[in-house]
């Protein structure tokens, strides 16, 4: 059998045990049926109940499961198939609670899981299943009209949907859903050559959006939207820290610069191995299979997507060598630049309501993997260096100015001959006198002006000042130099942090503990030492005494080493590897 099933069947079987003492059972608690989750409440989300009714339902109807057709779990599934109707709103939508309520794709996340295990249970032979099972066809037939009409937020929301929309219209063959799924479909894929989503979200939302579409094509006989999930499956073989750790360094969501692994990757692996006889997606669903501990959202759920999608057993499949060693730079040929030219033209003046305009999107992005060491460079993100030396993690460089004032997010990446460049070329000026022509009547007629009613867009620009700053950044012989210059502008106040894990101990000789994980290297060298792994950075410099810059944050839970500059400056940093 199937190690990484056994695996999951007892991850399952011990989380059902776990969540069956935390459901309500006060019949005058408008919870009633729910189980309690981190909130101290019960929610009707997918990360909550739902996700936990997945659990249950593969256990009720798993031979291999301690509670195979045990009525007590059977009596519990059905009070929380009552919770999630009762918790529905009338609209069809639920709310997710920490946010977006009466939400449409947080609807469709919960009917992305609803609808397979409701499939689950109803084809599987076991009469006393079939009341739960009908009460779940009634959830879903009521999120039906929100589906039709319900917008999103964010750039995966849109696949959401349509995964909805699609699984669905499996029970529902109702070719509205069709037509609503082809409207998002229209908008066109958000992806890059190289593979990688709008929100460059390796840690969650790229594993969202890969099993959405895959759902989406499969259902709806479209498989031209699979190019994508190829395309970021493959791309994500190269974004992996020895440790298994997932890079999250230039996130664009709330994945950045937090810990993940692969684990919610390991379903979407297997389907697509399966469905292209793919080694290398087979060795990657095994691999991220080694990481689950926990069960996952709804969507997402790895033992119910085995049980309900038997044919894509891939045990008989070979297996590719995961690659060790190689140097590449994602999303080299994407013509970012010539995307970011058309925003003018498109209108919408870089608004848009409750999301983020993720102009990032494409960046290029530098990978370098020599076993245990593992290093990212990368552009228009608050760190532009990264390294993990075994078990040493510096996870991020970043620069911080006083001239925007603030980080310093590089925009250009290039390749050079011994090494890669980065530079940004910064400007700030001062916004002259409204045009007289421009002036709304009240300002004219010496009424009260608000400064929000004045037509700023019109002020002409007086004395733009630029400051360029640059990275080169070299690999030598166990170690990296990265020299930092500046331009000739004199006395701008600038600081370079090393962000570094919290595990390991730092020590140096002219190292000024500053407080709360705090320091500041004033000349020579560092060590920063973990678990027997141990870079050295050199050198220090002090040469203004604030402690950090404005609007600049150093969040807790890591290192940081500050040196100070002012500006001009040329600087070349060395980090050693021991």
């Amino acid at each position: 059998m199937d190690a990484i099933y056994q695996k999951l069947v007892k991850i399952n079987d011990d989380y059902t045990a776990s969540t069956l003492g935390r459901q309500i059972l006060d019949p005058n608690s408008k919870y009633v049926g729910g189980v309690i989750d981190e909130t101290g409440i019960a929610r009707a989300n997918h990360m909550s109940t739902p996700s936990i009714m997945a659990c249950w339902a593969s256990a009720l109807v798993n031979p291999d499961s301690r509670y195979y057709h045990d009525e007590k779990l059977l009596t519990a599934f059905e009070m929380a198939a009552d919770f999630i109707l009762n918790r529905q709103h009338a609209d069809g939508t639920v709310s997710l609670g920490s946010t977006n309520y009466n939400s449409p794709p947080d609807t469709a996340f919960v009917v992305g899981g609803v609808t397979q295990f409701y499939q689950l249970l109803e084809a599987h032979d076991w009469a006393a299943v079939k009341p739960a099972a009908a009460k779940l066809k009634l959830f879903l037939e009521r999120t039906i009209p929100a589906m039709l009409t319900g917008g999103c937020h964010t750039p995966n929301h849109r696949w959401v949907i349509t995964a909805a929309l699609a699984l669905l219209y499996e029970i529902f063959p109702m070719p509205e859903l069709v037509a609503r799924a082809d409207e998002w479909l229209a908008e066109g894929m958000d992806i890059t050559e190289d593979g990688e989503w709008t929100e460059r979200s390796n840690g969650i939302y790229n594993a969202v959006s890969d099993i959405a579409l895959y759902h989406t094509a499969k259902l709806f006989n479209r498989p031209d939207l699979l190019d994508g999930v190829r395309r970021n499956l493959n791309m994500m073989v190269y974004l992996i820290h020895p440790s298994g750790e997932v890079v999250t360094d230039y996130s664009g969501r709330q994945d950045f610069g937090e810990t993940y692994d692969m684990a919610t990757y390991f379903l979407i692996y297997r389907l697509m191995a399966a469905h292209d006889r793919n080694p290398l997606f087979a060795a990657m669903s095994d691999y991220a299979g080694t990481f689950i501990r926990k069960s996952e959202a709804v969507n997402n759920h790895a033992l119910l997507g085995m049980l309900l999608y038997p044919e894509t057993a891939i045990e008989d499949l070979e297996r590719a060598e995961l690659p060790e060693r190689y140097t590449l730079m994602l999303n080299e040929k994407h013509p970012m630049e010539k995307h970011l030219k058309q925003i003018d033209r498109v209108g919408h003046h870089m608004k848009i309501q409750h999301s983020s305009m993720h102009v990032a999107f494409g960046a290029p992005i530098v990978r370098i993997r020599d076993r245990e060491q593992s290093v990212t460079i990368m552009p228009l993100a608050p760190s532009f260096f990264s390294l993990r030396h075994g078990k040493v993690r510096l996870l991020g460089m970043k620069l911080s100015t006083s001239f925007s004032p603030g980080i310093i997010k590089f925009n250009h990446l290039t390749a050079a001959e011994s090494g890669y460049k980065l530079n940004i070329v910064m400007e700030k000026g001062y916004n002259g006198p409204i045009p007289q022509p421009f002036l709304p009547e009240a300002a004219q007629q010496g009424q009260v002006s608000p400064w929000y009613l004045l037509p700023h867009q019109h002020r002409p620009m007086t004395h733009l000042q630029t400051h360029e700053i640059q990275a080169e950044i070299v690999q030598g012989d166990s170690e990296w130099q990265i020299r930092i210059h500046s331009d000739a502008r004199e006395d701008v106040f600038t600081q370079l942090s090393f962000i570094l894990g919290d595990e390991g101990q730092v020590s140096g000789e002219d190292l000024a503990d500053a407080g709360d994980g705090k320091y500041f290297l004033k000349s020579g060298g560092m060590r920063y030492e973990a678990e027997g792994d141990a870079i050295e950075i050199s050198s220090g410099a002090y040469e203004h005494f604030l402690p950090a810059l404005r609007e600049d944050q150093h969040p807790i839970g890591c290192r940081y080493v500050h040196v100070n500059l002012v500006t001009p400056f040329d600087r070349t940093f060395t980090i050693r590897l021991r």
